[in-house]
């Protein structure tokens, strides 16, 4: 080779060397700024979804496996949980997986190829959209508006977990027929035993209620002194299955049967309420109470289910329909065991005390059929009369 084409390969080995080191000092210099994957992709603003769901897709596929970050914003890939009482502060974006919600986002929630679940106690205070996936209400709260781009936001069909008012309304449905069932057979089987249950609420509720309190607070005191008592002995030890469930059963029939006798009095003091003030009820008898009671109690209720999705409101409407519900489970309790169980009407204000029976008393009130007469002198005294 000649000294030329020596001196010319020469300078063109030094020139490459000098170009990939000057590349590479760039490329290591730490001050230079590396593009940031989604850095474009805002989620302050969800007007627009179908744009959103493409800026997505094509940063997934650009980066594929890299972890994505977006201003202001969370991104998590894959399934992703948030606990009750936890806090996802800005907004959240959750790709390709699930979202299953319990706790708090302060912002905007996406959820791309994937569900959002929203559990009782969740809330979004931005708005919701999901992206070829579905909304499962479950008791969740979302303040601003909530989309769902493939399906829309209904509750998992066939779910029984889910609480929307549809199920919520079904649910009452079948707690109130079931309990007009039972009421009707008490009625058919048992109707004087459940009349004198129920004159005692009407006589003694106070007395009631006190009864059913007290019997609430030595339940399980008592009934863990008979398990006590039932281990110490030999014979015991073999009863104590029967006892442990025996007791529970007795208990429930007792809460049971007094709530229904509670709705049979509620009932009846109403149509008779009526019937005073000269309307046409109709046949009055205990079936029609039963139902006109549970009506009543299933009006609460119904106030929940109308409201229950208000975040403050709900919370409230719920407490007033169970403490209504106890209070009224509590007098029937109290009832049921005052009467022993409708055998006995010494609070039901059908017995007379003999200081009651007076000769005013004897003289005014008819006797086995007889009509009672006019006192002495009351004829007189119309005929002197102008």
């Amino acid at each position: 080779m000649r000294v030329g084409d020596q001196g010319a390969v020469l300078l063109a080995l030094v020139f490459a060397v000098g170009v990939g080191w000057g590349v590479g000092t760039a490329a290591a210099q730490p001050g230079a700024k590396q593009p940031e994957p989604g850095g474009s992709i805002e989620l302050d603003r969800l007007g627009d979804p179908a744009r959103l769901e493409q800026q997505l897709r094509q940063l997934l596929r650009a980066a594929p496996g890299v972890p994505l970050t977006i201003p202001g914003s969370q991104v998590r890939r894959g399934d992703f949980r948030l606990g009750s009482g936890d806090t996802l502060s800005g907004h959240g974006l959750v790709l390709q997986g699930n979202a299953d919600l319990a706790g708090t986002v302060t912002g905007n929630l996406v959820v791309l190829d994937g569900d959002l679940t929203l559990r009782s106690g969740a809330v979004v205070r931005g708005d919701a959209l999901v992206l070829r996936g579905r909304i499962l209400d479950r008791g969740g709260v979302v303040r601003g508006e909530r989309r769902s781009l493939a399906r829309t936001s209904l509750p998992e069909a066939g779910n029984p977990g889910a609480t929307g008012p549809f199920i919520k309304l079904a649910g009452l449905a079948g707690v109130v027929l079931t309990l007009s069932l039972l009421g009707f057979g008490l009625v058919l089987f048992a109707k004087p035993q459940l009349e004198v249950v129920s004159d005692t609420v009407t006589h003694s509720l106070f007395r009631s209620f006190l009864t059913g309190l007290l019997a609430q607070v030595v339940a399980i005191p008592t009934a863990g002194l008979l398990v006590v008592g039932l281990v110490l002995s030999v014979v015991g030890i073999l009863l104590l299955p029967f006892v442990a469930l025996v007791i529970p059963l007795l208990l429930a029939a007792a809460i049971l049967i007094g709530f229904l006798a509670v709705t049979h009095a509620m009932g009846e003091s109403h149509l008779r309420r009526r019937m005073a003030a000269g309307a046409l009820v109709g046949s009055p008898n205990s079936y029609r109470y039963l139902l006109i009671g549970l009506g009543s109690v299933a009006v609460v209720w119904l106030g929940w289910i109308g409201f229950g999705w208000v975040p403050v409101a709900g919370a409230l409407v719920f407490l007033v329909a169970l403490v209504t519900t106890w209070v009224l489970a509590t007098i029937g309790l109290g009832a049921f065991l005052l009467s022993r169980g409708g055998l006995r009407p010494a609070f039901t204000g059908q017995l007379i005390p003999p200081e009651a029976l007076t000769d005013e008393y004897l003289w005014a009130t008819p006797q086995f059929g007889v009509t009672a007469v006019r006192r002495p002198g009351q004829a007189g005294a119309r005929t002197r009369e102008p």
